[in-house]
């Protein structure tokens, strides 16, 4: 057994900071919640970008989105940007490193073939034997569909797909998946993007990646230290829960935003402006497709509710499955020695402030992720009130493995916080992102800087922000941008913004495609 610790890293996507078991909302994550009782979690992380590809492009790299360059979804990382990420500096030193699951590194719905093995148009170009390396990971396994929806059915169906859509459609035998997918198995309130899916429980894709992943710990050498990161697409829309989990929790009782009705006169302009406005796509039926894809209409309260609980049974799968690969971790004499990390690319509004899925507004419902951490020198059941990113997960996996991750990173080491180490704290964090009109009609540029108790928005093209006392309004009721009561704290706030670490790119490259 190497003296370097090995790293499990798992994510799963767009699960909010306050569903899980332990975070008091009623999320049952009895693994999740062990994990949290076994190790330290962070109450203020957040992520550096509110959609995926950015957010997961950070957290590679350790790179800032307007440093390495993907300000949006529909842009893919660089492949020579990606390689100067963690992974490439895992091989280095020796580990072997692993992804497995949904990467979203690069486009999946593209206007066109771009040739990555992520690209739908493409997939059918890589051979079933093709298991890597890819953004510097040496062994993938990667699932291109990772979200379902009905306009995807002939892009992945094999030969096209990657491993997860060879192995469902054809190794697991079931050629109608689709179908199975797309039935209903009881009737519901007709809440967005929601229903009780007939696919079955073992051929979704979290049973998938829990078994991927399992196999691959299985049949390593033990003698080298490994660093995996394992990628569930889930509680991603639409929100397509498979029984039994669907109904493990019951719609009266999931808790409802206490703050649940649009107040758009009451902010900034860009948050009326991103729902209102038409996104600008050549083709009228990806226009429409993003609009219906992106946007939800208004939803009663049983309908909320239904979503919700549909909600709340896609992470509870993903924590059976994580609890299984815990499981094995540990029969294979792996705990002692292994760092586990788990968090999320983003949340979701879920119904906060009467809005839905994800977009320009960083309420914490959508900015505030989950972050966990549990290993050999971390402290167990404790919480760290630290403002700190998932972009300081590349820092942080390198400083445990010895490796050096490149000197352009703005990533800091959570080490010493992990560890509680005497003087370990951190003041600020950042989060931002250039939205193309394509995404809602109006291009913006956002600048976020969050504190322990304090947050600041501003959009650049405008002047105009947002700023919320995270102390005495938790549930970001007052925009107090222009109070002058709090200017000495806007003013702190805004030297912390511009003092954002590292280069800014000049220009950025256009989506490829739609997400």
């Amino acid at each position: 057994m190497s003296d370097r610790p090995n790293i499990l890293f798992i994510t799963s996507d767009q699960q909010r900071a306050d569903c899980y078991g332990f975070a008091g909302r009623g999320v049952k994550t009895p693994h999740l919640d062990r994990l949290a009782a076994e190790g330290t979690h962070f109450d203020a992380c957040i992520t550096p970008n509110l959609v995926c590809q950015p957010s997961r492009a950070s957290m590679l790299t350790g790179l800032l989105p307007l440093t390495h360059g993907v300000a949006d979804n529909g842009i893919d990382l660089r492949p020579e940007v990606g390689e100067r990420g963690f992974a490439t500096a895992l091989n280095a030193r020796g580990y072997d490193t692993a992804f497995i699951g949904k990467a979203h590194f690069a486009t999946s719905s593209t206007f066109a073939p771009t040739g990555t093995p992520e690209c739908a148009h493409s997939t059918a170009g890589f051979p079933p034997s093709w298991f890597g390396p890819y953004m510097g990971f040496s062994h993938v396994e990667l699932m291109v569909l990772g979200h379902w929806f009905h306009h995807r059915r002939n892009a992945f169906t094999p030969p096209s797909g990657q491993h997860f859509e060879r192995w469902a459609f054809e190794e697991a035998g079931y050629p109608d998946i689709f179908d199975l997918w797309a039935a209903e198995t009881r009737p519901g309130t007709g809440a967005a993007q929601t229903w009780s899916s007939g696919m079955p429980a073992a051929v979704h894709s979290s049973a998938w990646c829990a078994d991927r992943a399992i196999d691959w710990l299985q049949n390593r050498k033990p003698e080298t230290p490994f660093c995996a990161w394992v990628s569930f697409p889930d509680p991603h829309h639409p929100f397509d829960c498979p029984e039994p989990w669907s109904l493990l929790h019951h719609p009266d009782e999931v808790e409802l935003p206490l703050e649940g009705k649009k107040d758009l006169d009451r902010r900034p302009w860009w948050h009326r402006a991103s729902l209102e406005s038409e996104p600008v796509l050549a083709d009228p039926s990806l226009r429409d497709f993003r609009a219906k894809l992106s946007r939800m209409p208004d939803q009663t309260e049983s309908q909320l509710r239904e979503m919700t609980a549909n909600y709340y049974g896609m992470i509870s799968l993903i924590d059976h499955s994580v609890g299984r690969i815990l499981i094995e971790l540990d029969r294979l004499g792996m705990r002692g020695n292994t760092i586990v990390v788990y968090s999320t690319d983003h949340g979701d509004l879920l119904g906060d402030h009467g809005l839905y899925l994800k977009g320009p507004t960083p309420y914490e419902a959508l900015l505030r992720v989950g972050l966990i951490a549990r290993g050999p020198g971390i402290p167990a059941g404790r919480k760290a009130g630290n403002p700190v990113s998932t972009l300081d997960l590349a820092a942080t996996f390198c400083d445990y493995a010895g490796a050096a991750l490149d000197e352009r990173a703005q990533s800091e080491s959570l080490r010493g916080l992990l560890e509680n180490a005497p003087g370990a704290g951190r003041e600020v964090a950042y989060s931002e992102w250039n939205v193309n009109a394509s995404r809602c009609g109006v291009p913006l540029a956002l600048r976020t800087v969050r504190t322990k108790t304090a947050k600041l928005t501003l959009e650049l093209g405008s002047g105009a922000g947002e700023l919320y006392d995270l102390a005495s309004d938790p549930h970001e009721m007052d925009n107090r941008f222009d109070d002058p009561g709090v200017a000495a704290l806007r003013s702190e706030l805004e030297e912390m913004l511009h003092a954002r670490p590292g280069e800014i790119l000049d220009r950025f490259d256009e989506p490829v495609g739609m997400a």
